[in-house]
């Protein structure tokens, strides 16, 4: 199982420490966001990691959609519900909600798919940043906070024709930030492909904070940064 190392699980109850979350941003979703990292002083655990935690548990239904309704700390303990449902709701002990989702469709446990489409899609969105976001943010002439980057996950649906796949990969179809104010909703539209053929097709969503307009040395003493992370982890 794909993700089994970036948890820890008691009875019904999941959480993820710094280490784990970090060592899943960094070395399955290639994401190297600060907020992910085992110092951050705003430290959240990736989304990705959450949703890749409940296809585990849960299997990949045809049909999913996924909304975050916070950050997951280190010092989160979530209560998953053993049966499997429609509609899950993810809280915490202290019944806050943290993520829900609902399912319909066929089901598939099969695990080697599940690691398979877990991994296609986490490196996909793990690369948000800087290869689609950065030219959404020239195309409309605005960039969020070098200061303090925070780009939140906010939820992502997809739907597959079928279920029979081996090794399915996705696709970026469009792009799209629709600008409120300070704050920038981001949609991705994707596909997924088998053996070249469409088999499904989905969305994610992302809010960005803080909009203010367009600096290009801004952007590019970020994307730096971002790129330098990177190479002192992989060395």
């Amino acid at each position: 199982m794909l993700v089994e190392k970036y948890y820890l699980k008691r009875d019904r109850q999941i959480q993820v420490s710094r280490q784990q979350a970090s060592d899943f941003a960094k070395n399955i979703a290639d994401d190297f966001n600060p907020i992910h990292d085992i110092d951050a002083k705003r430290f959240c655990v990736p989304g990705d990691l959450l949703f890749a935690i409940m296809l585990a548990k849960y299997g990949l239904s045809s049909k999913m959609n996924f909304t975050f309704a916070g950050m997951v700390t280190d010092d989160v303990s979530l209560l998953v519900p053993d049966v499997n449902e429609e509609h899950i709701s993810i809280i915490s002990e202290a019944g806050k909600e943290y993520l829900y989702f609902d399912c319909s469709g066929d089901v598939s446990t099969d695990q080697a798919l599940i690691d398979c489409f877990t991994r296609s899609y986490v490196e996909f969105s793990g690369h948000n940043f800087p290869h689609i976001l950065v030219p959404l943010m020239a195309e409309h002439r605005v960039m969020i906070n070098p200061d303090r980057p925070l780009v939140m996950y906010q939820g992502m649906s997809f739907e597959l024709d079928r279920l029979d796949l081996v090794d399915p990969k996705l696709e970026l179809v469009s792009s799209n930030l629709e600008i409120i104010k300070k704050r920038g909703n981001v949609t991705l539209e994707f596909c997924l492909k088998e053996s070249g053929e469409v088999v499904g097709r989905g969305q994610k969503m992302m809010v960005l904070s803080g909009l203010r307009p367009y600096e290009q040395d801004k952007i590019e003493q970020l994307i730096s940064a971002y790129v330098l992370r990177k190479q002192n982890h992989i060395d």
